[in-house]
């Protein structure tokens, strides 16, 4: 199994996390966006990242990568069993994927201008849903899943961004120290990603 991957998109971050939470045997081969390979073009004619290649499959697009790594290894699960709570999940993603990514996108790409406006937008967001993380362990879960892995990379990102959650939004600090300290993420990272953080 191989990932094409960069060393600092938050796509292919979480795409790595599930990877390593669920201990699975891969090659991460990174690339440079501005020259990208031959061989990742002729996989995906998107040429995008993260790209999935396992034997004769070839997947692209992070969140069908996690739902594909979810089903073929359930072991851990990170899922929820029943169908209501992993409806709930689901929409949590697709929350965090429409709320939050595209905002990390302008901070990251825009102008500095642009880029103030989502540093505004993501703290907020973050903050206004911060009583929402001191309920269990983890997002609206006892256990570890999809949505933590996403959730997970634009928190470690926050401060290289220059965001500083306010004190009303301890609990959110709080649960990203938890999920920084788990062995999975760790192993996650990159050297450029731990540098985020230096």
């Amino acid at each position: 199994m191989n990932l094409y991957t960069t060393a600092s998109s938050i796509e292919c971050h979480r795409t790595r996390i599930v990877l390593a939470e669920k201990d699975i045997v891969h090659d991460c081969i990174q690339v440079d966006l501005k020259k990208l390979p031959e061989d990742l073009l002729e996989l995906n004619p998107y040429g995008s990242v993260p790209t999935l290649v396992d034997r004769e499959l070839i997947l692209y697009n992070s969140r069908v990568i996690m739902e594909y790594l979810e089903e073929r290894f359930p072991h851990p699960p990170l899922m929820p069993v029943g169908p209501v709570q992993r409806a709930k999940t689901r929409l949590a993603l697709f929350r965090i994927e429409n709320d939050w990514y595209p905002l990390v996108e302008i901070i990251e790409t825009k102008t500095e201008k642009s880029a103030a406006k989502a540093r505004k937008a993501l703290t907020e967001s973050i903050a206004s849903i911060a009583e929402i993380f001191s309920v269990t362990p983890y997002f609206l879960s006892e256990e570890l899943t999809l949505v933590d892995a996403s959730i997970a990379p634009v928190l470690w990102r926050l401060p290289h961004y220059g965001i500083e959650l306010p004190k009303e939004a301890d609990a959110v600090n709080i649960y990203a120290q938890r999920l920084f300290d788990r062995e999975g993420f760790q192993q996650s990272l990159t050297e450029a990603e731990r540098e985020l953080r230096l």
